[in-house]
């Protein structure tokens, strides 16, 4: 079989991910592989992508081979995606699948943005092998991989794979409004962030509605205008610097025009079950703040334009980006229907987050994405120093379970409890009191200092 790598690490050969395709390389030597380096030479491709389209024509089949960069693929391997569709590339007599190396932070989300675009083309998709960084080094990891590809080649010969599913969905006109902000209030710095080119377009009235319906001023920073040098490069200079090693300014620019405000409101059209390779690019840069959480109680809302209701990994992905940066998430305004009201609403509700400085607990998006990076930081705190900093000044790794030994003292002796049926029937239900014991206390609390209110009122009638 000939088999297409398509390397969407800016790294290139220095991928960690590739060596799990230098691995099988070696290991199934009756197979031909080529690899297309995509995320390294994307410029050049957006020059003359006859190249890779002529490569891919010529494969049996395709792997692609990326890092995970913030919970989708990197900006280089986006731009990639895009070049193939506006090249009309056709996958139908392709199977497809997929590597990615990470820390397993929200590789799902990447994973099935890849598997969406390739079913598109329609692809025979494959489900791919999603390895931690250090797996090949290991007996276990190297026995994954080559279970990975063997399921791959079986898919091959029995014409095992998914299926392309196709839906579409036409928006709703949005009505724009009068976006004077002269007489606005400068209470709070709510700042929009958006590629948008066109302002006529959907969501560029989606915008104008927004910044017209808000009653607080509005900063619009278009991202399409700025002089970006390029895409992360994964180098992880910033990890012990704090500063990016591209030399324009973006992240000064992030720091001081962006990260400061009290609200942030995001606008982009969906392209390609994401929002698009320029916007991801924005995104992947942000990581001059490493794993730093520097917008932490920032309420944010967005704007999107397309079938939003249809893209159920983007919904995750945005509710993901919300919780691991511990920022309330307003609303998310779409122009699929009735979308003069959706936007009124996150308009409504961005302003009560910022007059009530309103927040609301992790859930298991938040809660377990911060604690994979912190296991990550903690272990590698020798080089993100940046990042270990930060993490230690926070108090993140104060929830380490070996630092609460008092609870685990308390397991132990409710383990032999529960373990001892004699015990059992002569406590009866006095455990789960027990276990109410604090939530009542804290009712009690509540109860005296209600009366010791009406006692001052009382008191102060008198």
């Amino acid at each position: 079989m000939d088999i297409l790598v398509i390397n969407g690490s800016p790294k290139g050969k220095y991928s960690i991910t590739l060596q799990h395709v230098n691995y099988l390389q070696r290991k199934y030597k009756e197979h031909t592989f080529k690899i297309l380096h995509a995320g390294q030479t994307i410029k050049a491709l957006e020059k003359n992508f006859e190249v890779a389209v002529a490569s891919i024509r010529a494969a049996d089949a395709i792997i692609f081979s990326y890092p995970v960069y913030t919970f989708l693929a990197p900006s280089q391997l986006h731009r990639f995606i895009e070049l193939m569709k506006e090249s009309r590339v056709d996958l139908s007599d392709k199977l497809v699948t997929q590597i990615t190396t990470s820390k397993h932070f929200y590789d799902t989300t990447a994973h099935r943005y890849v598997e969406e675009n390739m079913l598109d083309m329609g692809a025979r998709l494959v489900r791919g092998l999603s390895a931690d960084m250090e797996d090949l080094l290991s007996q276990r990891g190297r026995e994954e991989a080559e279970k990975f590809f063997e399921m791959f080649l079986w898919s091959a010969e029995n014409g095992v794979f998914i299926k392309p599913q196709k839906s579409s969905k036409e928006s709703s006109p949005v009505l724009a409004t009068n976006i004077d902000q002269t007489d606005k209030a400068d209470k709070f710095d709510v700042v929009l962030i958006t590629d948008c080119k066109d302002t006529e377009s959907s969501l560029g009235k989606m915008i104008d509605r927004f910044i017209g319906v808000l009653p607080n001023k509005v900063r619009v920073i278009n991202i399409g205008e700025y002089p970006l040098a390029g895409g992360c490069l994964g180098c992880f200079r910033c990890a012990v610097t704090g500063k990016c090693v591209y030399k324009d300014g973006f992240d000064e620019f992030l720091r001081n025009d962006i990260q400061r405000a009290d609200a942030t409101v995001y606008a982009f059209e969906i392209r390609d079950h994401s929002m698009g390779a320029r916007f991801k690019m924005y995104d992947d840069r942000n990581f001059c703040n490493g794993h730093r959480t520097v917008t932490v109680g920032m309420p944010v809302g967005y704007l999107i334009s397309g079938a939003y209701s249809e893209e159920d990994n983007l919904k995750t992905v945005i509710e993901g980006r919300s919780q691991v940066g511990q920022n309330f998430l307003a609303g998310v305004a779409t122009d699929e229907e009735a979308p003069n009201a959706q936007i009124d609403e996150l308009a409504k509700k961005l302003m009560y987050c910022l007059e009530h400085k309103h927040t609301e607990p992790q859930n298991f998006l938040g809660v377990g994405g911060r604690k994979i990076f912190r296991d990550l930081i903690y272990q590698m705190r020798g080089m993100m120093k940046a990042d270990h900093k930060f993490y230690k000044k926070h108090g993140f790794y104060s929830d380490f379970p070996q630092k609460h030994k008092g609870i685990a003292l308390k397991m132990y002796l409710v383990g032999a409890l529960l373990s001892s049926e004699k015990i059992l029937s002569k406590i009866g239900n006095k455990m789960n009191d027990g276990m109410l014991m604090p939530y009542n206390k804290l009712f009690e609390k509540m109860e005296r200092e209600e009366k010791r209110v009406e006692n001052r009122a009382q008191k102060g009638k008198k």
